[in-house]
């Protein structure tokens, strides 16, 4: 396999995989059906102190499915100059 091939292939998986890693935003947990392993979804219901909004993440794998772990993190608004 030629290098040139191997960075297209190595750059498409990595695209891949940051695809399904972003968060999304929401406005109500129960909006969240169908959370995968390790995806981050940002949830603003109002639960969260202001300047911050719910992160829910896909923890971890248990028999009856995904089990879901929320925190409150910084909300990143559009950057300033």
């Amino acid at each position: 396999m030629s290098l040139r091939r191997a960075a297209c292939l190595s750059l498409l998986i990595a695209i891949a995989l940051a695809s399904t890693a972003r968060a999304g935003t929401v406005g109500r947990e129960q909006d969240v059906v169908d959370l995968k392993l390790g995806q981050r979804v940002l949830v603003d219901d109002g639960t969260c102190p202001a300047g911050q909004v719910k992160e829910v993440r896909g923890a971890k794998m248990t028999d009856k499915g995904i089990s879901r772990t929320s925190s409150c993190v910084p909300r990143h608004g559009p950057k300033s100059k």
